[in-house]
């Protein structure tokens, strides 16, 4: 890592620490309750003399010295970071605290919007951390010695933790107090919800790591221009609308090699998933809103879900196959990964609905009625995994460069206009010939 891509890292991961001490003051501030990781240090600063932001970094010191007996040999030198960087988001802590000290919202809906809000400040402070990826807080360092050291789950650590720390934290004011102090809804919302924002954020903001990273930005540039003579054909499809037929056609009669299946059989093998599995899991997403709730935890960490890991694997085996040659590729979000590839043609196959369900009853010997069902439930699915991992819409007309009804030309006089459109806008490269007709 250069010097130049380690300052811009640690620039903004101080912005992010920053960020991220204004929202846990805001999430405070609005009174009902605090994040579960502040709900100690906030219940302790209700009592006691110290600052919520002292009482915090006497926290951070306490995780960091468990984290040596349990790591040992494995903590890092680098670990120690966590040090300074406890003592400035301390400091930083105190300094928002009282920047909103006019801050005292009386009304309950006031209270939740101010929570609203600083889930969302955060959240947003949460991802920069991440994207910087240069330290990790106490909190999260702790959780991830303790899931390394007894071989448990990240992300079911990270919910023990956060329950625990809000247990304790009730607990205590219910000593003090002889109520609930510091620990209200707010601390369960926060839970929820910062998390989500900073995956959310994660999928959406994917060029800020790209301009962190000088290296990946010049390994991709090369690749681009590697493969600039290469033609790619990406065929998307609605289910049942023969977008396979006319992909398997389309490569035959080009000599293209030919790209679906076996993309299954490779991202098995590399991800050790049976392809029962893979094939079941695919290219499909139920609901994105409960996908990024269970896989909250896993963005503060190096750990993927296995969905996340399937599309990262099938990525790049997509990028390897347009690398070896003029390919016709199916599906996949293929024409997203392949977006910038100079001659890489994206065909989106869509037919009307009649004409589906003839075509599912008849392939897999269905019930008109049940293949209805599969066709809307399956083309739904494949809908909400395209926009989740590319942010497009599926079957959007602007981002591909042929959108053909099949229902209406069959799939001979698809293939045929694919065809003679490839033949047109490859005329111009050399070593490829293509006989349209």
């Amino acid at each position: 890592m250069s010097k130049k891509e380690m300052l811009k890292r640690y620039i903004l991961f101080s912005i992010g620490l920053l960020v991220n001490s204004f929202g846990v003051s805001f999430i405070t501030k609005a009174n009902l309750g605090t994040s579960p990781i502040s709900s100690i240090p906030y219940t302790l600063s209700l009592a006691f003399k110290p600052t919520l932001g002292m009482f915090t970094l006497y926290m951070s010191i306490v995780l960091i010295i468990i984290q040596i007996i349990l790591l040992r040999k494995n903590f890092s030198r680098q670990y120690l970071l966590q040090i300074p960087v406890s003592m400035a988001f301390s400091w930083f802590i105190d300094l928002t605290m009282k920047m909103l000290s006019f801050m005292e919202p009386d009304m309950y809906y006031m209270k939740f919007l101010s929570l609203i809000v600083g889930c969302i400040i955060l959240g947003v402070g949460v991802y920069m951390e991440m994207a910087a990826d240069v330290v990790m807080l106490p909190g999260e360092a702790f959780v991830k010695a303790v899931s390394v050291t007894f071989h448990k789950d990240f992300g079911k650590t990270k919910v023990i933790f956060d329950s625990s720390m809000t247990t304790v934290a009730g607990a205590i004011g219910l000593l003090i107090f002889h109520k609930l102090a510091g620990v209200r809804e707010g601390t369960i919302v926060a839970a929820l919800l910062v998390g989500m924002i900073a995956r959310f954020l994660k999928r959406k903001l994917g060029f800020v790591e790209n301009f962190l990273s000088e290296n990946a930005r010049e390994v991709e540039k090369k690749w681009l221009q590697q493969n600039s003579d290469k033609v790619v054909i990406t065929i998307s499809r609605e289910y049942g609308s023969s977008g396979r037929k006319i992909a398997q056609q389309l490569a035959k009669n080009l000599g293209f090699d030919y790209y679906d299946k076996s993309i299954i059989e490779m991202a098995a093998k590399e991800s050790n998933l049976p392809e029962a599995y893979i094939e079941a899991k695919e290219q499909v997403m139920t609901n994105s809103f409960l996908y990024d709730f269970f896989s909250q935890y896993k963005i503060l960490t190096d750990e993927e879900t296995e969905l996340d890991k399937l599309y990262e694997i099938e990525t790049k085996i997509i990028r390897e196959a347009a690398g070896k040659g003029n390919c016709v590729i199916v599906g996949r979000c293929a024409d997203y990964v392949l977006k910038d590839l100079k001659n890489c043609y994206k065909i989106f196959v869509y037919a009307k609905e009649d004409y589906k369900v003839h075509q599912i009853s008849q392939r897999e010997h269905l019930e008109k009625s049940v293949a209805m069902k599969r066709m809307r439930d399956i083309n739904k699915k494949r809908f909400m995994h395209y926009k989740y991992y590319t942010g497009r819409i599926l079957g959007l007309s602007e981002n591909y460069n042929l959108c053909l009804d099949v229902s209406t030309l069959g799939v001979e006089e698809a293939v045929e206009i694919i065809k003679e459109y490839i033949s047109f806008s490859c005329m111009d490269i050399k070593g490829v010939s293509i006989t349209s007709g």
